[in-house]
């Protein structure tokens, strides 16, 4: 097989702001995998230092050493058969990358979407959330309305950047009864910070709060102080044991985080047995990524709205798949679906 690999920068509207800083360019990295009929599978990586562990440099390495795992590959040997080895050593946006482009690859050589090789017998859109991106009042105002007016039935904010109470309420305004606010907080508290904030934010309504704490004991404390606020595992979730014994109530997983669509299945199977609420959602990623959780969820069928409406916070590039009343389209296409390679070439 013949591997090529494309560094890409994507540049955000505005910076995405989180208790972990601010992103204002997205590093991505593109994978083309091409058999010896011709057949092409594209996958993508995309790390984030703080988040996964790796950076970009890390990961380019990985994708080098693949490339040469891949070309001693029988023609016909199975993916998951040739990668076994490889995945147990190289970090997991690089596995994610190959993954998806031997998923797509898969697809391809068959005729078929990545969803109806995951057993999915249908592929009813998924419901998402909106993300607020703005960090003060009069934005999350803004963006909460205009999430209220596109039909979405579930919005997420940033939480732990200050006057938290405040935007909260000010998207509660603008969002109104019906819409579920969900909180993110990137491990931003200790425990007693974030027993008292989420005692202090349980007003507005509060459909689930990622992440407030690190740490799976840190975060069985907080579900067992704030009963009234279900809690799910984001960043804990890569943790030795986070599937297996459950803490709160929902795990989030991505397909960045989990290694792949292979990775994210698995996983949801471990935490779905051990009694987890499952969702899925980005880390910023291209609409590779965002497409091959669009596939997954076929299979998966998540409990809550996914995190998957996150391409519109690119500038200068088109949505592929731009949400609809609150839910995106699974692509229908063979593979993981068309047209998205320019995405990664903008004009």
């Amino acid at each position: 097989m013949n591997v090529e690999v494309d560094l890409v920068s994507a540049r955000l509207r505005a910076p995405f702001v989180s208790a972990r800083g601010r992103l204002q360019d997205r590093p991505l990295v593109l994978v083309h995998v091409e058999d010896a009929d011709g057949f092409v599978g594209l996958g993508e990586a995309a790390p984030l230092a703080e988040y996964h562990g790796v950076n970009v440099e890390d990961v380019l390495e990985a994708l080098e050493a693949c490339r040469i795992v891949l070309n001693a590959a029988p023609p016909a040997a199975r993916h998951e058969n040739v990668l076994a080895e490889w995945r147990r050593m190289a970090p997991v946006p690089a596995v994610a990358a190959i993954d998806m482009a031997m998923w797509d690859l898969e697809g391809r050589r068959a005729g078929q979407p990545v969803w109806r090789l995951l057993g999915a017998s249908a592929a009813e859109p998924v419901e998402v959330n909106y993300t607020i991106a703005a960090a003060d009042r009069a934005g999350a105002s803004r963006q909460a309305a205009e999430a209220r007016g596109a039909g979405f039935r579930c919005v997420k904010a940033k939480v732990g950047l200050g006057d938290d109470a405040g935007r909260l309420a000010a998207v509660r305004a603008a969002a109104g009864p019906e819409v579920t606010i969900r909180l993110d907080a990137n491990g931003a508290w200790s425990v007693e910070e974030a027993v008292a904030t989420l005692h202090a934010l349980a007003p507005v309504g509060i459909e689930l709060c990622e992440e407030p704490v690190h740490g799976l004991e840190q975060t069985r404390s907080v579900a067992a102080a704030v009963p009234e606020i279900g809690l799910a595992l984001d960043e804990t979730a890569s943790g030795a044991g986070a599937l297996e014994n459950r803490v709160c109530r929902a795990v989030c997983l991505k397909i960045a985080a989990c290694g792949g669509i292979t990775g994210l299945l698995d996983a949801t199977r471990r935490a779905r047995a051990a009694g987890y609420e499952v969702y899925l959602a980005s880390t910023l990623d291209g609409p590779l990524g965002i497409a091959a959780a669009l596939h997954a969820a076929a299979a998966v069928r998540p409990d809550h709205p996914c995190g998957l409406a996150t391409l519109g916070l690119f500038a200068g590039r088109e949505d592929p798949f731009p949400p609809r009343g609150g839910r995106i389209e699974v692509p229908t296409g063979a593979g993981l679906g068309d047209g998205m390679a320019d995405w990664y070439r903008p004009e």
